[in-house]
This record gives structure tokens, C-alpha cells and sequence, in this order.
């Protein structure tokens, strides 16, 4: 297979799984390890630099917003203000969490096998979750108490064990603090804009020596697959889970681990 291919099918994983209660790791991890698919240490760069693509389609879609807040910021508006605060409080506990933990992290826990098991377990606290009676008293992601951004901020921690899925914690900890379902998956999308350019910038810097032309080419296609595919999932993901929830997710996260399970387990 071509690293033209790859990149497609990787960057199109990317795109459909990143802000998806899926987890976008695990399914790269999975992908990788029964397909063989960006095997190698230049690969595992190439799936974090891919994600400024589908964080790009967020920045696109939600463009009118963001400036206005931008705007808001530099011109006194309280609202403003205390949303930026708030994402910048949101993000640190991941800083904090990364920077002690992340090697132990990726060396013992970034394996299939947990993977599988944090997909099954995530998708059963979704369905869980969907059939809860919860009251939401916030609907607007911009207007959350400060508390309330520092508090999902700690739940996304837990994402970076891989299959736990980074928008799946923070729309779970946002509907439990009293978020309705659009607005707390709103959140999951504003609040991956530092998290993920920060770890792109990061991969990049660390990775910057070793990357050709050749290699820039191919994570440009990846970059341009997942960008398109991100704004497309985003758009319908919205109406999908205002009106339905996330039982459908919940299901495919099982489906997925289960199949995964079997597979490790014969061998593959």
C-alpha cells in the first residue's frame, strides 16, 4: 500500500472519529495494529499532525463565533473574557497531566488490549448516561461557570488513557455538570483547539529534524483528508445527537472492542 493511501484512510479515521465519542487514538492504535496501517515511529508523528486538520474544520465552522470572542476579548466583554479564561482552565489540567504522566503513559498503556477494554467500558457509561433523567441548566458552551470548565478540564484527563475518547470525557463531565447534549458537545470541540494545536506543536518541534519533503508531502494529504471529513462528521454530529443521543456511539465503541478482543485473542 502507498503512503498516499495510508494517509487517506488515516486522515478519513481521523476526521470521522475525532470529535465522535470514539476515540480517535484507539481507533488509529486499532488501525494500525490489525491492518498495519502508519507503522513506525514516523507514522505515530504523523496521526498527531493530522489532528490541526480536523481542528482546522472547527475553527472554520465556528469561525463568526470564535472572532466575536476574539473581539470581545481585546474590547472588555465580560462574556468574552471569562470564555477564554475558562478554555485556558479547561486545558491546564491536561498540561499538568501530560507533562508528569505522558511518558508512562504511552509506553504502558498504549497498547491494543486497552484499547479494546476502555472502548467497551466507555461505550457502556454512554448508554448509561443517555438514559438518565438530567436536568440541563446550561445551554450556551460560552457561559459555563468557571468551576465547571476547570471540572471537565480533569475529566478530559482521563482521555489520554487511549479508546477512553477525549470528546467523550469532556461531554460526559459537561452533562453531568448540567450541560444539555449540543452544548456540551460544543464545549468538546472549543476546548480541542489549544489541547490538540498544542499537541501538534509539540510533535512537530520534537519530530522536526527527521521529516523530509517526502514526508510533508504525505501528512499534507492526511492534513487536507481529515480537514474535510471533520467538517462533514461535525455538522451532522450535532443534529444527530440533539435529537437521538449518544446510543449509537455507545454501541459502535462496544461493537468495535468486542471484535478487537476476539481478535487479540486468536491471535491476529
Amino acid at each position: 500500500m502507498s503512503d498516499a493511501i495510508r494517509a487517506v484512510i488515516l486522515g478519513i479515521i481521523e476526521g470521522v472519529t475525532e470529535f465522535l465519542p470514539v476515540s480517535s487514538t484507539g481507533h488509529l492504535l486499532l488501525a494500525e495494529r490489525f491492518f498495519h496501517l502508519g507503522e513506525g515511529a514516523f507514522w505515530d508523528s504523523f496521526t498527531v499532525l493530522i489532528q490541526l486538520g480536523a481542528i482546522l474544520a472547527i475553527v472554520g465552522l465556528y469561525f463568526k463565533k470564535l472572532w466575536d470572542v476574539v473581539i470581545g476579548f481585546f474590547t472588555g466583554d465580560t462574556y468574552s473574557r471569562r470564555f477564554v479564561i475558562g478554555v485556558l482552565v479547561a486545558f491546564l489540567p491536561a498540561v499538568v497531566v501530560g507533562l508528569v504522566a505522558g511518558k508512562y503513559i504511552k509506553s504502558v498503556l498504549f497498547n491494543p488490549w486497552v484499547v479494546c477494554f476502555t472502548l467497551i467500558v466507555g461505550g457502556a457509561i454512554l448508554l448509561w448516561v443517555d438514559k438518565l433523567d438530567l436536568k440541563p441548566r446550561e445551554h450556551d458552551a460560552t457561559r459555563f461557570p468557571l468551576l465547571m470548565y476547570l471540572y471537565i478540564g480533569i475529566a478530559q484527563c482521563v482521555a489520554m488513557i487511549p479508546g477512553v475518547s477525549r470528546s467523550g470525557a469532556s461531554i460526559v463531565a459537561a452533562m453531568f455538570l448540567g450541560a444539555d447534549k449540543r452544548a456540551a458537545a460544543e464545549f468538546s470541540f472549543f476546548l480541542a483547539i489549544p489541547t490538540m494545536i498544542g499537541a501538534f506543536a509539540y510533535d512537530f518541534y520534537k519530530n522536526r529534524s527527521e521529516m523530509t519533503m517526502d514526508h510533508m508531502g504525505v501528512v499534507a494529504i492526511g492534513f487536507v483528508v481529515s480537514f474535510i471529513t471533520a467538517i462533514i462528521v461535525v455538522k451532522t454530529f450535532l443534529e444527530y445527537v440533539t435529537r437521538h443521543g449518544f446510543v449509537v456511539f455507545a454501541w459502535w465503541r462496544v461493537i468495535v472492542g468486542t471484535l478487537g478482543l476476539i481478535a487479540l485473542a486468536l491471535g491476529r
